[in-house]
């Protein structure tokens, strides 16, 4: 599995820890080993400027995902899916305001928009209330299982 993490945001973020909580969600979600993943850690500007260019809304936000080869989560026994996940852009001055607020802290948070951002590259979406429940419960699972280790 390739995952790549790079830090262009200007704040320290534990790299190698955020590359091992993603391989453990595409563990749990069952994607193929060898798919790619890059997460790109960048500042409120450039999130901003991403956020306007491809979602069309103004300001900075905390979490942006581009899929590539539309990798969906495998299933019990079924041939897993080689290919591209993705990329995701995080922003940790976002993340460390919102976990503040949260009073989780920025490193949690940091953790739940990575995640988040996982399960948006794997197809799953937030805009109706099933969808919402769904998302937001395997998000829980996975960050519970992560945090057991």
């Amino acid at each position: 599995m390739s995952i790549e993490v790079l830090n262009e945001s200007g704040r320290e973020l534990d790299v190698n820890r955020l590359a091992a909580l993603s391989r453990h969600v595409m563990d749990q979600m069952r994607v193929h080993p060898l798919a790619e993943l890059c997460i790109k850690a960048v500042d409120e500007a450039t999130i901003a400027g991403l956020n306007e260019q491809w979602m069309g809304k103004e300001g900075p936000t905390d979490v942006l995902a581009f899929p590539m080869d539309e990798l969906r989560p495998g299933l019990v026994n079924e041939e897993l899916e080689e290919g591209v996940l993705g990329d995701l852009v995080l922003c940790p001055d976002i993340a460390a305001r919102q976990g503040e607020t949260a009073g989780h802290g920025a490193e949690a948070e940091i953790e739940l928009l990575t995640v988040h951002g996982i399960l948006h590259l794997l197809g799953y979406d937030h805009a109706e209330p099933e969808e919402h429940k769904e998302m937001f419960g395997l998000q829980d699972e996975l960050l519970a299982s992560w945090r057991a280790q």
